[in-house]
């Protein structure tokens, strides 16, 4: 007798319950179709669930309470109290309890994620500022995450379907990139993004694009050595390997001649570099995913919001992505893990 296997268990860590992660999060789950790819788990607590639903007037939208993961039920939305009490909830007001949440959010999760309880997660937006302690130095979720899981590097990833953006440097200050830029780096990052795109988005031969650091990829030299000391040497090396990867191209030109369509991958020097034209093009649906890791990790690729937190202005759409994109990872993973049987 064939049993119907459970769909896979995917977490959201709530964030900063006083910026629009709760609203967008109730709103992606609003539609029941979620429900078709994945079981959705909200770590954070039901009294935030229940004033949001309340504010925004989601009358539709249930939710059931649990307090342990053997009570999951799927085809609901469940969520779990990681503090005995909720704080007090302010939207757009930043407070020192609310990042306490946030924190005891994605501890939860992350730690449920690594023992195999959860098969993804999605994490909202947190505040730096009230997140931090004397005790934790928080850069950011990717880092944090990367760490608990105990990998040696990650690649963070900017994803709005066919737009993959990864970058050699991640949250690092403008002034500390140039020295950061190594061949060895370079090597790293792109391994790690070459293997995700194969592994995690099914694509046999992925084509790869490595932009330069200067202006006009360094201009032979003439605007900087870093193209033809360090990041050619690195390409020709990959090359070498028979990887498709090719540059390093001008970023200004890579991206206003929309060159990012004739690959699978784009591989930026720095943070602002990738992010500012992905931004541009996809904001409303762009995903922030940790490629590299053990584990299933995306986020949208915006931050608390608190300008517009509790108006009930926030856009779904990326948060719907992060969900989505998740869930095809989870399902990649599975068809391997099938063929492999």
């Amino acid at each position: 007798m064939s049993t119907k296997k459970q769909k896979p268990v995917l977490g959201i860590s709530i964030g900063d319950i006083n910026g629009i992660g709760v609203e967008v999060t109730l709103k992606a789950l609003a539609d029941s179709r979620v429900y078709k790819s994945f079981t959705p788990l909200i770590y954070g607590h039901g009294k935030a669930i229940s004033h949001y639903r309340k504010l925004m007037n989601l009358e539709d939208f249930n939710f059931t309470q649990i307090r342990t993961l053997d009570e999951i039920q799927h085809r609901k939305v469940n969520v779990i109290n990681v503090m005995e009490e909720c704080p007090e909830i302010i939207p757009g007001v930043e407070t020192m309890e609310a990042g306490k949440m946030a924190l005891e959010a994605l501890k939860a999760a992350v730690e449920d994620l690594k023992s195999g309880k959860i098969q993804g997660l999605v994490t909202a937006p947190v505040n730096k500022n009230n997140i931090n302690s004397e005790e934790l130095k928080f850069v950011g979720h990717t880092e944090f995450i990367t760490d608990a899981v105990g990998v040696k590097d990650s690649l963070m990833t900017m994803v709005a379907e066919n737009f993959r953006v990864g970058l050699i440097t991640g949250h690092l200050p403008l002034a500390k990139v140039p020295q950061a830029i190594t061949k060895e780096r370079i090597l790293q990052k792109a391994n790690i993004f070459l293997k995700s795109l194969n592994e995690d988005f099914g694509i046999d031969r992925p084509k790869v694009a490595i932009l330069g650091l200067n202006p006009h990829a360094g201009e032979d030299g003439l605007l900087g050595m870093e193209e033809e000391e360090i990041i050619k040497p690195a390409i020709r090396e990959l090359k070498d390997q028979n990887k498709l990867v090719f540059g390093p191209y001008p970023a200004d030109g890579f991206f206003g001649m929309m060159h990012q369509t004739r690959f699978d991958g784009i591989l930026a020097m720095y943070h602002d570099q990738g992010l500012i034209p992905f931004k541009s093009i996809a904001f409303s649906s762009g995903v922030n995913f940790t490629a590299g890791l053990p584990v299933i990790r995306t986020s949208p690729d915006h931050g608390t919001a608190y300008n517009i937190a509790g108006k009930n202005l926030a856009d779904e759409g990326s948060m719907r992505a992060a969900l989505y994109l998740a869930s095809d990872i989870m399902a990649q993973h599975f068809q391997e893990e099938e063929e492999t049987v």
